[in-house]
């Protein structure tokens, strides 16, 4: 099985691959990850090689079938997901009902019927429950690939009859070099500090360079970074008041802030931040010890902001453990 358009996951194709290959694929497959990780491509590839005609490695990209999924105008693919009429934006029990309805209808061309389902961290339990009957005991044709930010959002009863798969980041290099090859007026540095930032993703490493995301960033974590080593305390204090109700701003630009402290210890050599006016700063003032603690210090605020902390309480311990670690 080839996967042309999804990278990364290397572990996850291979189980995949071996799924399709013995004609053993489940009936549910639930893909867990982050906004933007890529569950959406991964899903499209998954159905390119179910309905794929050819007789040598498939998909081939060219046949019929493939051409329609590619294009997602086959009859035999369907797309549900939560209510955009609700505020809430549930994904209620009426979708699933609609879903069951139409899956008692044969496949038109297909030999499978395929079901992505988005946004399945919003389903509600009375949906789960009745798609839970759909999947315990479904058409021999229907295969359900359920998209969630995480798994943890479905009930066990749900998560016991389905096959699960948590995507990962790519490869730094990697993704930055797609993303050029795809985006010829990206420059490959500031991909590369895009993913890198967002971890691997993708998804949000685009958004961040067409948006404007990434300078910002850059520039919260210089202003951080020289604010910590201010006199006044009040500076740092200043400086991470933005974070007040953007838990997405302070884990990017902390992760931007550890490559910057990063560069610091070295002092020398190739920068990953090439914020080299911060960078001489902070080695000129802090010891290599104290950066690595700054660094650590980092890295416990944004595994916090991950767990869904306090962005208040986050900004608190955030200044204070930056303090700390310089002895202040």
């Amino acid at each position: 099985m080839k996967f042309e358009t999804f990278l990364g996951n290397q572990k996850v194709k291979e189980q995949l691959g071996i799924l399709i290959e013995t004609k053993r694929f489940p009936h549910a497959l639930i893909i867990e990850g982050d906004e933007g990780i890529g569950k959406k491509t991964l899903a499209k590839e998954i159905a390119l090689s179910l309905m794929c005609l050819s007789d040598e490695e498939r998909p081939c990209r060219v046949c019929a079938q493939c051409k329609k999924v590619i294009k997602m105008i086959h009859p035999d693919i369907c797309e549900f997901g939560p209510d955009e009429s609700k505020k809430s934006r549930p994904f209620s029990v009426n979708t699933v009902r609609d879903i069951i309805n139409d899956a008692a209808i044969k496949p038109n061309e297909s030999q499978y019927k395929i079901y992505f389902l988005y946004e399945c961290e919003r389903m509600t339990v009375e949906a789960q429950n009745a798609l839970l009957k759909l999947i315990e005991e479904p058409p021999e044709y229907a295969v359900f690939i359920l998209c969630t930010t995480t798994k943890s959002a479905f009930l066990e009863t749900v998560l016991s009859r389905s096959v699960v798969i948590s995507l990962q980041g790519v490869d730094f290099a990697e993704g930055a070099r797609y993303i050029c090859d795809n985006n010829p007026d990206i420059d490959y540095n500031d991909a590369l500090h895009s993913l890198t930032v967002c971890n691997g993703n993708i998804g949000k490493a685009l958004e961040s360079l067409t948006d404007g995301k990434l300078q910002k960033y850059i520039e919260i974590a210089n202003n951080i970074a020289l604010a910590s080593i201010s006199a006044n305390e009040y500076d740092l204090i200043k400086e991470c008041s933005v974070f007040e109700r953007d838990k997405n701003t302070l884990i990017g630009a902390l992760t931007f802030l550890k490559m910057i402290l990063r560069d610091a210890v070295i002092a020398s050599g190739e920068m990953l931040s090439n914020q080299n006016e911060t960078v001489k700063k902070l080695s000129s003032v802090l010891s290599k010890r104290k950066l690595l603690k700054m660094s650590d210090a980092c890295s416990r605020i944004i595994y916090l902001a991950q767990g869904n902390g306090n962005n208040a309480i986050l900004i608190t311990k955030l200044c204070y453990e930056l303090r700390k670690a310089q002895g202040r």
